[in-house]
């Protein structure tokens, strides 16, 4: 087992550091969200939507993709048509002066780990996991994840319904775009008042 004075130390190298604020005017918030809705648009089909050139849109999408406000694109699955229906929450305790790091790592490897979180409390780590049944959890549980150093403790949550998948990006980027309509209209500039 690997003790010391500083458990958590190792968690700065696993983890993604903050990232700072890029300004977004109301075009790039309107173009995230159709790329939301429909992330294989043609470049040509959003310039069209937005009234803009294709260049132009194309230019903020690589400029979005360069300082980090879109990481990718990627598709959607139906887990369950997939042939893996169940969602498992599991809490995870290191043992007592294990760096967390190397058991952060060693779980995030898992092929059944969606994403493993540091959280705070009485718990260390919080994975959520997809699993085809009762049988590949207790696979996984004791031929895996029980055998990783460093973990003294585990519970399962198992999920046994989620309510149907929302479009956070699009949902969200619409409440920063209404926020900021209602920030400027009542701003006294926008109302020609002069100060």
């Amino acid at each position: 087992m690997s003790r010391i004075d500083a458990p958590l130390a190792g968690l700065v190298h696993l983890t993604a550091p903050p990232t700072a604020p890029v300004p977004l005017d109301d075009v790039d918030l309107a173009l995230l969200q159709l790329l939301a809705t429909d992330a294989r648009a043609s470049r040509r089909r959003l310039a069209r939507e937005l009234g803009m050139s294709a260049p132009a849109i194309g230019e903020r999408i690589d400029r979005m993709e360069r300082t980090g406000v879109i990481r990718g694109f990627s598709i959607v699955l139906d887990w369950g048509a997939a042939g893996f229906p169940v969602v498992i929450y599991l809490a995870i305790t290191a043992a007592q002066g294990h760096d967390l790091g190397p058991v952060m790592a060693a779980v995030s490897q898992l092929p059944e780990v969606e994403n493993v979180t540091v959280v705070t409390g009485e718990l260390d780590l919080l994975a959520r996991l997809r699993v085809r049944d009762y049988a590949h959890l207790r696979s996984v549980l004791l031929e895996k994840v029980w055998q990783i150093s460093g973990v003294q403790r585990t519970e399962t949550y198992l999920s046994i319904a989620e309510s149907p998948p929302k479009n956070f990006v699009f949902e969200l980027v619409e409440s920063v775009r209404t926020s900021e309509a209602t920030r400027a209209s009542g701003s006294p500039a926008s109302r020609g008042e002069v100060g």
